[in-house]
């Protein structure tokens, strides 16, 4: 910032920014200063405090506004302040504020570095896409009530509560980011919260679990099915092990110890996000050494799918159970 030039305070002549070329400020009174650089560039500034902090703002150049329609745009953020508002935020409300569809994406976009797992962030997208966008999509965010968040919340929020319940947090993270925007004063997702019945999640549902005396049997009648024969190895592996079918079917060769006859799981697979460590026992060994034979060269995976080295998908237990003599779940 220029220097502050001698000028004595009160209002400017109206000659004064046209003929001044001294760097320096000049005030005008309301907190309106011109401001004239080293180059000989003039340009209006107001110091107000607003919401209790000084801030600065930008009238434009004194080549496109003149002394006297800087006075009436100070005036008016002046009173504005006076009465509470922020006239910084006004000003970019008046820019132009993005429809709830438009903001969401955007934080969409923001969030995708976070997601380990693509699913969850198409997840995130898709449920306000097809709870969201059809009543509100169109909207400006600035605009939307708690009576329209509540438009789309409630049909939904007994018949489907947790999607409904994470339709309301995705949205509360959109009007989040409205009001980090200053285009928005209050989040009507939050609002909304308490006005909404609580929702019993009954009893905790617990997995068809196979009695400890038929594991053999069953095991038995595994290798008997007609399958893909790593799909058969990874089942009898996850038996074995008692992990989750997603750390089965994301095991890596690069995680196994033969030597050492032991599985590295690091944090990032497990649920729990704490590295776990598998001892490995001569059949678990035994079923390693079987699936290296299906392993493709150059190959990460320890259980691929007939796709090559890809993943096995969700399902693929869940069909070796089906018309077994054995009511059972996985665990995923």
């Amino acid at each position: 910032m220029p220097k502050k030039a001698p000028h004595k305070q009160g209002k400017l002549p109206s000659a004064f920014p046209n003929n001044v070329k001294k760097p320096g400020k000049y005030h005008d009174g309301d907190g309106l200063m011109l401001i004239v650089d080293q180059s000989e560039a003039k340009r209006w500034v107001q110091r107000l405090v607003i919401n209790g902090r000084r801030r600065d703002i930008g009238h434009g150049s004194f080549k496109h506004v003149s002394l006297k329609v800087a006075r009436l745009k100070a005036a008016a953020a002046s009173k504005l302040a006076r009465e509470g508002g922020d006239p910084l935020a006004e000003r970019r409300r008046e820019r132009g504020v993005d429809t709830f569809e438009e903001l969401a994406r955007k934080v969409h976009e923001l969030k995708l570095p976070t997601w380990k797992n693509p699913k969850h962030a198409d997840q995130w997208i898709n449920t306000l896409r097809t709870y969201v966008f059809p009543k509100l999509g169109e909207r400006k965010v600035s605009d939307i009530s708690k009576f329209d968040v509540l438009s789309v919340l409630e049909p939904i929020w007994t018949s489907k509560h947790e999607t409904a319940s994470r339709v309301r947090q995705r949205m509360g993270e959109v009007f989040k980011r409205a009001i980090a925007l200053d285009w928005r004063q209050d989040n009507p997702a939050e609002a909304v919260k308490a006005t909404l019945p609580r929702i019993s999640r009954g009893r905790v549902k617990h997995y068809k679990a196979l009695d400890y005396n038929l594991v053999s049997q069953f095991i038995a009648e595994l290798r008997q099915r007609q399958a893909w024969p790593v799909t058969k190895l990874a089942y009898e592996f996850l038996i074995l092990t008692a992990l989750r079918t997603g750390e089965i079917r994301g095991a890596l060769w690069s995680e196994i110890d033969i030597e050492k006859a032991e599985w590295f799981i690091p944090g990032e697979r497990m649920k729990a996000k704490a590295d776990h460590r598998v001892p490995l026992t001569p059949r678990m060994l035994e079923i390693l050494a079987e699936a290296k034979d299906y392993a493709a060269a150059g190959g990460r995976l320890v259980f691929p799918s007939q796709r090559g080295d890809r993943m096995l998908s969700d399902n693929t237990f869940r069909k070796l159970n089906e018309n077994t003599s054995h009511d059972i779940d996985v665990h995923g």
